[in-house]
């Protein structure tokens, strides 16, 4: 089996990457960057350089695929949703042109809506793709990533966490490693066909509240979290360099999915993965503060 897997340097890609060897396979690897693969990686996979957002390197580089895992790359320009609609025309020229038998696609928890729910639309837009084609999908609904915290880490040593979402509203947290063991079996067994949509939600629900006091437990210090306004929240993007369009895409993740949204997969024994928020913070986020 000839697997392809883009963003290998991810937060996902990395784990799944090493997965994937330990299973005696040898994963094709897209990235624009080779020379930042790990050595002791390198001479387990073939290296392709390749731009996800280039129709004609990625029908190149995944010439002979049976299975490709594909993650949109985030979003870099003024016009994020045009970023991902490149992505979209790259996986869907590639799957089309070199027959791909099947794909395992990451998404997100807030991809059912469709519409309004800022860059998860772009998501949205390659799920639809995607089902358009003459291929076997799984679509991995992923909840909020445990590693957002580490763009957070600043707030977490100064004790003030903000976000525009209840506090006491509970959604689902998930570690990367995790979302990569669901993706390695997906990509790996032969049990699944046609269209399929797969969760990914972590062991459990946390509100922001909670997530605080795991953090003040964890690092032995307060943490506190407080809800601010959308228009406060955006005037931060735009202050940290966040072009307008990009500040709405990623605000728009958080005021898309608060009110009324009901994720369309419940949790369940399928859904939920092991790794709990704690031993995530011990082990990756204390050594970075």
């Amino acid at each position: 089996m000839r697997i392809a897997v883009t963003t290998p340097q991810g937060n996902v890609g990395r784990h799944l990457t090493r997965m994937l060897i330990r299973a005696g396979v040898t994963p094709v690897l897209l990235t624009r960057h080779p020379e930042n693969i790990p050595a002791a990686v390198a001479e387990h996979v073939d290296l392709v350089a390749t731009d996800s957002r280039e129709p004609s390197q990625v029908i190149s580089a995944t010439a002979g695929a049976d299975v490709i895992y594909w993650v949109d790359p985030p979003a870099e320009s003024a016009d994020p949703l045009a970023d991902y609609r490149r992505a979209t025309e790259s996986v869907v020229a590639a799957v089309e042109a070199n027959r791909i038998g099947r794909v395992v696609f990451q998404s997100s928890v807030g991809a059912e809506k469709r519409q309004g729910a800022g860059e998860i639309d772009g998501l949205s837009e390659t799920e639809v793709a995607l089902d358009n084609c003459d291929a076997d999908v799984t679509h991995l609904r992923c909840g909020y990533f445990f590693t957002n915290l580490l763009f957070e880490a600043e707030s977490v040593k100064t004790g003030l966490l903000q976000t525009v979402l209840p506090l006491d509203a509970p959604m689902s947290w998930v570690a990367p490693r995790d979302i990569a063991e669901v993706a390695a079996l997906a990509l790996l067994s032969d049990q699944w066909s046609g269209r399929r949509v797969q969760a990914v939600h972590g062991p459990e629900d946390l509100t922001w509240t909670q997530v605080a006091k795991i953090l003040t437990e964890e690092l032995g210090r307060e943490v506190r979290v407080e809800r601010i306004a959308d228009k406060q929240m955006r005037e931060q993007y735009l202050q940290a360099g966040m072009p307008p369009a990009m500040a709405d895409a990623v605000l728009g993740m958080s005021t898309g999915l608060r009110d009324d949204f009901v994720p369309e997969q419940d949790r369940s024994v399928v859904t939920t993965t092991p790794t709990q928020l704690r031993s995530w913070i011990r082990e990756e986020l204390v050594p970075l503060l």
